[in-house]
């Protein structure tokens, strides 16, 4: 996909804007990112974040209940949201006429958000049933992100479940509703992205005639997230009534992106090195025992939130094998490559496979719009996407060694999920 640079420029409110002109794309990705998210989100009321997901598209001064959804989509465009451990984001596609009505909308829920008892209580029950659907009746259902934080670290902010506790959400207030959306939802803590058939500097303009006359807040004090290496063992267990098989994942803890993004990417070389296809270390290690593994760098993808980030490696395996020989051979597999048992050609391999999977990210207008918006408000580098298969092609065998030994040299979080009939 062509493309130029991204232009950046900030609101007198504060605003961050981050335009890109992708010829020949014939639409628009507009989004906005929030820096809140789960981590955000005050003690006891665990799933607000995600909670005010849902309040955001309730209507506004000039647009009803519904209405976001119903223009977007009336203007043969497509719309949705979704909440991280950071940020919260919203974004839409639409063709390059309706950017002005995107923009009127996105402007004007940031103004006036329609916090009511009765949108409060009818959004509360729509995020109770999609944890029922998405968790609680369904196979591996939030496996393993909902569970392994609490197990890694310590921190309440790292560690609770995201998605939410009844409890806590039943006893969300609208006074809280209104209170997190003055304190989150202002223009000096998010990131418009516009991308696409633009003209950056008009769309820029476009952004300014729309979003000037939303008042200028200060932005909320930033959680504090560092935390000290747990001392082991670190060990949990969740039960699924619903899982065929059990599982284990495993989580470790990853450089911080910000002071040392060469030794994070050659993580995500580490991932693909080691499960990526059949004849990978960890696959073929424990293909034997009829295991299914995989790898990952961070809970919902690559750098998609600040440190403390997550290396994961989740298996499913028969009853007969247990948690602790998948994470013995997950160790072994990490010494042998630590201590230097890696063929070049697999590193490269590994590297090529990364390339390739970073590129494709950059396909899809939404994924771009997306991308640029996250890492903006993240890392102060919307660009950051599209220098990364750059930087993981430079990735050499020494750096996925010492990336490997820097897993090996910790106490993993060891979460377990115990499925019918199983008993560890």
């Amino acid at each position: 996909m062509p493309k130029t640079s991204p232009q950046r420029a900030t609101l007198p409110n504060g605003l961050r804007v981050v335009a890109q002109s992708v010829p020949g794309v014939p639409a628009v990705g507009v989004a906005v990112h929030y820096g809140v998210g789960f981590r955000s989100e005050p003690f006891g009321r665990s799933g607000f974040a995600h909670l005010f997901e849902h309040m955001m598209f309730q209507g506004s001064r000039n647009v009803a209940r519904g209405e976001h959804f119903s223009l977007v989509q009336g203007a043969g465009g497509v719309v949705n949201g979704s909440t991280y451990p950071d940020y919260t984001d919203y974004h839409q596609v639409v063709p390059a006429a309706a950017l002005e009505r995107v923009l009127f909308l996105e402007a004007d829920r940031m103004a006036s958000l329609d916090v009511t008892e009765t949108n409060l209580r009818t959004q509360r029950n729509v995020v109770k049933e999609e944890i029922r659907l998405n968790v609680d009746n369904r196979p591996y259902g939030g496996f393993p992100w909902t569970v392994l934080p609490s197990v890694l670290y310590e921190r309440w902010a790292n560690a609770h479940n995201g998605y939410g506790d009844f409890g806590d959400l039943d006893r969300a207030t609208v006074a809280e509703c209104a209170d997190f959306f003055a304190t989150h939802y202002v223009p000096g803590n998010a990131v418009l992205t516009l991308c696409g058939d633009i003209d950056p500097e008009q769309a820029i303009d476009a952004a300014a005639r729309q979003f000037d006359a939303v008042p200028g807040r200060p932005g909320p004090t930033r959680v504090p997230l560092a935390e000290p290496l747990r001392p082991g063992p670190l060990r949990g267990t969740v039960q699924d009534p619903f899982a065929p098989r059990p599982a284990t994942a495993l989580g470790f803890r990853m450089p911080d992106p910000c002071t040392d993004l060469d030794a994070y990417v050659a993580h995500m070389v580490l991932s693909t090195l080691l499960t990526a296809g059949e004849q990978a270390p960890l696959k073929r290690a424990l293909a034997a025992m009829s295991v299914d593994v995989s790898s990952g760098c961070g809970l919902f993808g690559p750098l998609q939130a600040r440190d403390p980030d997550t290396f994961i490696i989740v298996a499913t395996h028969p009853l007969q094998v247990s948690s602790q020989q998948i994470a013995q051979s997950v160790d072994a597999a990490l010494a042998d490559i630590a201590s230097g048992k890696v063929d070049a050609h697999d590193v490269t391999r590994a590297v090529a496979i990364t390339v390739s999977r970073l590129l494709q990210t950059l396909d899809s207008l939404l994924a771009r719009t997306r991308q640029l918006g996250a890492r903006e408000l993240l890392f102060g580098r919307p660009d950051l996407g599209e220098t990364l298969p750059d930087r993981a092609a430079d990735i050499t065998t020494p750096q996925v060694v010492a990336a490997a030994a820097q897993l090996h040299e910790q106490q993993p979080a060891l979460l377990s999920l115990l499925a019918e009939g199983s008993t560890r």
